[in-house]
């Protein structure tokens, strides 16, 4: 995991929107990534869909967002149409306007150390936690928060950053 003022970790990874590498794909921009345990979940899809709200302001300040979850690309493309749904979108068809990574092996979560050892899935293995990294233009680690938030946080967190100047 990178502390604060180190660069992020680069990686390669198949996401929504096909394979990505990561540093390239944030080229001179700030990141978000964020992670969520589960696709599917109530609670992740509200937060899911707060964030598809709130992408203009992000776009505005020239931050790219992007989720990741143990899920595969297939079922978070399946899930987008919930999220959509949640979020007030006349057509849920739509893809969500940010992609979001698949980690079935939980690789990339090891690396960046976003697992829960107090919350284990249905196949016996930790999920992730609900982390933030906020990632500088110089690809370094801006403010690394991995929490186990009250529900709504993660979606007060971006509100916050929404309207923070950048």
């Amino acid at each position: 995991m990178a502390r604060l003022g180190e660069v992020f970790p680069n990686f390669d990874a198949d996401t929504t929107e096909g394979r990505i590498n990561f540093h390239q794909w944030i080229g001179d921009s700030w990141a978000i990534l964020f992670s969520h345990p589960a696709d599917f979940t109530p609670v992740c899809t509200t937060e899911l869909a707060r964030v598809v709200n709130l992408k203009p302001e992000f776009d505005k300040r020239g931050v790219k967002l992007i989720a990741i979850s143990l899920d595969s690309v297939e079922d978070h493309k399946a899930w987008s149409k919930d999220v959509m749904h949640v979020s007030g979108a006349t057509d849920c068809s739509r893809p969500l306007p940010y992609p979001i990574i698949a980690d079935k092996s939980r690789e990339l979560a090891v690396q960046l150390q976003m697992l829960d050892p107090n919350e284990i899935g249905k196949e016996g293995l930790p999920l992730p936690a609900r982390t933030v990294f906020l990632i500088g233009r110089t690809r370094s680690s801006r403010c690394p928060s991995c929490t186990r938030p009250p529900l709504g946080a993660i979606s007060t967190r971006f509100c916050a950053l929404s309207t923070a100047s950048s």
